[in-house]
């Protein structure tokens, strides 16, 4: 088997992959001849130290804004957080240690659909494993996922039993991460749906369930419409539940119906905040991604400000990602998007299913007839009651409200996420 060494278009040429577009980005993988849309080949990453250089030269080379007006959050996030977090970037954060982590993990990349899609594949040393594909989120990637893998493949040695094992799939998203970028229109999640369960058929799986939060659980609702053979259920921890007469009332400005329980009062006004002010994110990209994209793809540090704000908001933190994440995993996240430059490619994804950009209206939920399980964490942008919950999925199996984690879950609380997804999936074994 010989070596190429790689160079930059997303696509595929005789005797080497080229995956990537970031400036002076090379790539070396082992290609036996020319390779096949259906091959799966492995994958590493090796980011080029220009690229590396470019980054620090250019956080410590920022222009700031002058400090916010306000002593809170309101006006975005505050320029002491993000300059402290700027200053560790462009000193201290060694991104070898994130791509180490990769590395360390099986990882491949095969064609799907005329896309690339690169996937990390790790399976249990037990042969009953249930096999399981994950979807990441906005602005999320493969690293919001990783510290899940061990529970999940390897329960006993996080306090589980054995006969809980899975097999875990976390692909990228197209135009996420490592997987290859869109060059037209067509990419949402229905044709994402669709490619999981091509991925999973060919490594070989004839039966799985599906998992994902933030768009994942977007991903996850389609598979489940679609109904793919072999796809035995799916758990959300983002799930579609807003009744109708909700979401009219959020699409209008309009308060909030009669009759609410305390918990439905309650998502309400999560929902309605984030309808008013919490959504300003999420309407760029719906309607401008390409012009955001410019300004993401050219600054590091708009690009960490714009994250950072999320993950501040959506972390069970209280307004502050760095009490529940490490710099250096804030930072991970950050870094891949800076180096893969899908800054624009990522936020295409809210431009092309732009009628369901958060999770929780129009979606056609009384379609799912397979065995649904939710987990509703107490960070997450709105906490779905079970009364809107039972309406919304006609097969729910498993319905649980945890104590601990947000919106990133498996991230914030890789060990109680594990376990859910044991619970959950347990009468589907």
């Amino acid at each position: 088997m010989k070596k190429n060494k790689i160079t930059l278009a997303g696509k595929i040429i005789t005797g080497a992959l080229i995956l990537l577009a970031a400036p002076g980005f090379t790539q070396t993988i082992p290609v036996a001849g020319t390779p096949t849309s259906e091959q799966i080949r492995p994958f590493h990453i090796n980011v080029p130290e220009a690229a590396l250089t470019d980054l620090r030269q250019r956080v410590l080379a920022t222009r700031w804004p002058d400090k916010e007006t306000v002593t809170d959050r309101t006006q975005g996030v505050k320029l002491e957080q993000i300059q402290n977090l700027v200053k560790y970037w462009g000193t201290d954060y060694d991104w070898r240690k994130a791509e180490a982590k990769l590395n360390a993990l099986p990882q491949f990349v095969t064609n799907i659909d005329g896309l690339d899609i690169q996937f990390v594949h790790v399976r249990s040393k037990n042969p009953n494993a249930l096999p399981l594909i994950i979807t990441h989120g906005w602005p999320g990637s493969v690293f919001e996922l990783l510290k899940i893998i061990g529970p999940l493949t390897d329960p006993v040695a996080f306090g589980g039993r054995a006969e809980d094992a899975f097999d875990v799939v976390i692909p990228s998203m197209p135009g996420y991460g490592f997987s290859e970028k869109p060059k037209g229109t067509g990419w949402g999640p229905d044709r994402i749906a669709k490619a999981w369960d091509m991925l999973m058929k060919r490594l070989g799986y004839t039966h799985y369930v599906s998992q994902g939060g933030d768009w994942g659980s977007v991903v996850a609702d389609a598979m489940a419409r679609q109904k793919p053979v072999g796809l035995l259920g799916i758990h959300v921890n983002m799930p579609a539940t807003v009744p109708a007469d909700v979401a009219t009332a959020l699409k209008n400005g309009d308060p909030e119906p009669a009759g609410l329980s305390a918990k439905e009062k309650a998502a309400f006004k999560s929902l309605n905040y984030l309808y008013s002010k919490g959504g300003g994110y999420a309407g760029i990209m719906v309607t401008r991604p390409q012009t955001l994209g410019y300004g993401l793809s050219d600054s590091p540090v708009g690009l960490a400000s714009f994250f950072l704000d999320k993950f501040n908001d959506w972390t069970y933190s209280g307004g502050n990602a760095e009490k529940v994440l490490t710099k250096d995993e804030i930072l991970d996240d950050i870094t891949l998007y800076w180096l893969t430059n899908t800054a624009a490619s990522s936020a295409q994804l809210y431009w092309e299913n732009n009628t369901n950009n958060f999770n929780v209206i129009e979606q056609k939920t009384a379609e799912i007839s397979i065995p649904v399980a939710v987990t509703v964490f107490p960070g997450e942008i709105y906490q779905a009651p079970k009364s809107w919950t039972e309406r919304s999925y006609h097969n729910l199996i498993y319905f649980h409200e945890v104590d601990k984690g947000g919106h990133f879950a498996q991230w914030e609380q890789p060990q109680l996420f594990a376990e859910e997804l044991r619970a959950a999936f347990k009468s589907l074994r």
